[in-house]
């Protein structure tokens, strides 16, 4: 990943977005990397490789543009419902990444972190997960978030466990419960809810991700596969939530175009 520009809404410009109207946090289902290693006659194996650069190029990009946050599905708590090597590929491709991208994030100022269950994930992704996390803690720029043993119902599950607990020890009555103490004990905590989720591979569904916090995310689905996602077809997404009106469940002001 080169250095990023050092203007993003210049950036942006030249890209032909308008530099006000960008989400400022992005959640992607990358989807699609068996189907694409298939149709190129390749081991599904190779499509998880080839959509690790896809993610590289899609968070250089962001940095580029001065996005806030990208959230990545990289590996969903029903994953490991697939084949034992082919689990064990992704955890092997997941510390290759974490190990050869760790200088990459620094030096772009990225601040990583990872939402999920840590249980069932090998002792070495986790020592690298909590490297990277580490060392990138105090940076300033784009927060590269990555959602690995996760899934949705159990994360809600897990923040409820933590509020009734409260509640049990009597630190919490039941009219204390609101949106924001449920928010607070999500994964994601302190951590703004998506702008645009993206999906790739013409799923339309949103698989057990960020169910709480995508309550007004605008969706974009394209049917290209993941390792086929490039910035330009980022740029595809960006122009047309930029084309959206959000009114989160109010009206349209009289007359507004």
């Amino acid at each position: 990943m080169p250095t990023p520009s050092p203007d993003p809404k210049l950036h942006a410009v030249s890209v032909g977005l308008d530099p006000a109207r960008l989400p400022q946090h992005i959640a992607i289902i990358m989807d699609g990397n068996g189907r694409w290693a298939r149709a190129q006659g390749k081991e599904r194996i190779e499509g998880h490789a080839r959509g690790a650069k896809s993610v590289d190029v899609i968070t250089e990009e962001c940095c580029r543009l001065g996005i806030g946050q990208l959230t990545l599905y990289c590996l969903s708590s029903e994953n490991w419902k697939r084949p034992k090597p082919e689990i064990d590929f992704l955890m092997a491709l997941l510390k290759q990444y974490l190990l050869a991208e760790r200088q990459k994030i620094l030096d772009q100022n990225i601040r990583f972190t990872v939402i999920g269950r840590r249980e069932g994930l090998p002792a070495e992704v986790l020592a690298e997960i909590d490297e990277n996390t580490r060392l990138t803690e105090a940076n300033t720029g784009l927060t590269l978030c990555l959602a690995i043993n996760y899934g949705s119902r159990a994360e809600i599950v897990d923040a409820l466990r933590a509020i009734a607990e409260q509640v049990r020890r009597g630190q919490l009555l039941p009219d204390d419960i609101t949106e924001e103490l449920v928010s607070q004990h999500l994964y994601t905590a302190g951590q703004p809810d998506p702008d645009l989720l993206i999906r790739t591979a013409g799923e339309m569904r949103v698989s057990n991700y960020l169910l709480w916090q995508i309550s007004y995310a605008e969706l974009w689905v394209t049917s290209k596969f993941w390792p086929e996602f490039d910035a330009s077809l980022l740029h595809e997404a960006l122009r047309d939530f930029a084309r959206r009106e959000r009114r989160f469940g109010g009206l349209k002001p009289e007359g507004s175009s």
